[in-house]
């Protein structure tokens, strides 16, 4: 455990997914009370546990600060190298492999990790109601009322309910996933080991020489795939562009899906993509849009406030999503571990939102980017994107070039340099103190002010 909190509060935290989960440990950590309400019993959990989850190291390292590095690295992989390979026929491209000055500059290691973070919350002292559905929130009590006509009450709620917040439409006044249009369809399912193991074809994923993520490019189609931590199966993702329009969320995360309509959607694919994809459990599927930046995370009476994508939505897939969440989670406890007087509640969230919601927009953009590459149409672009690799590998180097390229070298180290705890307790140190400071500066004046007024009223009695 951190150090405590001066004055310890009540946290109610809306979704009981990555954002959710990582906000009841940081917040635990520092001596706060926290009840998570998810709206998925334990069992409907287990059966929408599809894929694995990627963690870089700006994510991986926050863990590893709070005492969770031997935990996660027993269900979790490390990442050495990524094999770049085209969607429509296989053909090998080139690898890369991870650095490891990256690593050590950056401070963590590239996880593949299934979830352990439910067990961790739990662990850590906080209270997970599962089947618990919030049907509205509000920042005036704060308080939230469930499908059962209950009504919990906190000092602060925390929407970390994802996409379809419910917190996010009472800050925010709107929808605002429904309004943005489709891009693309992610698909997220597993592929079990044991039957990839028994095909010649699919064997060869288990005998790279290092821990390797594999990704497909190809014409507005992309896949990744990575073995699961603690397990011997795979993790595999697909985006698509979809072939027909009108798929709700609802119809896709909830299973529902069968093989055929995925592979309807997935097209013309190589060969070993096609015989994971038959091999694959049931998937998930959800569509993925480009939203705009939220302005407002705080609600007007600054008692309640958004995190992971119920604040800054990602590309679904996105590798930084998680990470995103888990950033967000260090930072707002880093602050709450300051708290002295329930004052102090509307500024620290607000200061929240403004240490982070520059950093959000940068990833955001950059996982667009890297969204818009491993799908590029078929074309002169792609093409020469390609050549440029292939060049790369023939010459023996890095199939994206970051031995070579120091900008991008500086752009990794900036991505996965940043450091969630170091960034709140600067804003502490140059703004937070100050304001404190201040705070008692203007107490103490009016102190004195009240005591020469006495002294007066005694003077002229």
């Amino acid at each position: 455990m951190s150090g405590n909190a001066e004055l310890t509060i009540k946290f109610l935290v809306v979704g009981g997914g990555i954002a959710g989960l990582a906000c009841a440990i940081a917040l635990r950590r520092v001596g706060h009370h926290v009840v998570v309400l998810e709206q998925y019993s334990d069992i409907d959990i287990s059966k929408m546990l599809h894929g694995g989850v990627r963690l870089p190291p700006n994510a991986s390292k926050v863990l590893f600060h709070w005492g969770l590095e031997r935990a996660l690295r027993q269900v979790s992989v490390t990442s050495s190298a990524i094999n770049v390979e085209i969607y429509e026929t296989g053909e090998f491209i080139g690898t890369h492999r991870w650095e490891e000055e990256v690593l050590r500059e950056t401070g963590g290691d590239f996880l593949f990790l299934h979830a352990f973070l439910y067990d961790t919350a739990i662990a850590a002292g906080a209270e997970v109601r599962a089947g618990t559905t919030v049907v509205s929130v509000s920042g005036d009590g704060p308080c939230v009322t469930l499908t059962t006509g209950e009504t919990l009450l906190a000092d602060v709620i925390i929407g970390a309910d994802g996409h379809l917040s419910v917190v996010q439409e009472a800050i925010v006044g709107k929808d605002v996933l429904d309004a943005a249009p489709c891009q693309s369809l992610f698909y997220n399912t597993t592929v079990p080991g044991a039957l990839m193991r028994a095909d010649p074809q699919l064997a060869s994923f288990f005998k790279q020489p290092v821990e390797t993520m594999f990704i497909w490019l190809g014409n507005n189609r992309s896949a990744v795939a990575f073995r699961m931590g603690a397990k011997d199966d795979f993790a595999l993702h697909m985006w698509v562009r979809p072939m027909q329009k009108g798929l709700s969320d609802d119809d896709c995360w909830g299973g529902g899906l069968d093989f055929k309509e995925m592979q309807r959607q997935l097209g013309e694919c190589e060969p070993r993509l096609l015989k994971m994809a038959k091999l694959a459990a049931t998937p998930a599927c959800v569509q993925v849009k480009m939203i705009l930046p939220i302005e407002d995370w705080v609600d007007e009476h600054g008692r309640m406030v958004i995190i992971g994508e119920a604040a800054h939505p990602l590309p679904a897939g996105s590798l930084q999503g998680g990470a995103m969440a888990v950033e967000d989670a260090a930072v707002l406890a880093k602050l709450f571990s300051h708290l002295r007087n329930q004052d102090q509640i509307l500024t620290v969230l607000h200061a929240f939102q403004d240490l982070r919601e520059d950093r959000c927009a940068s990833v955001m953009h950059t996982e667009q980017c890297n969204l818009h590459f491993q799908m590029m149409p078929a074309g002169p672009q792609q093409e020469r994107c390609n050549q440029e690799m292939r060049a790369r590998t023939a010459q023996g180097g890095s199939v994206f070039g970051v031995s070579e390229a120091s900008e991008q070298w500086e752009q990794l180290k900036e991505l996965w340099g940043y450091d969630a705890d170091d960034e709140a307790d600067d804003w502490w140190a140059k703004w937070g103190l100050l304001r404190e400071r201040a705070k008692q500066r203007l107490l103490d004046m009016e102190a004195e002010m009240n005591t020469a007024r006495l002294r007066s009223l005694r003077v002229r009695a």
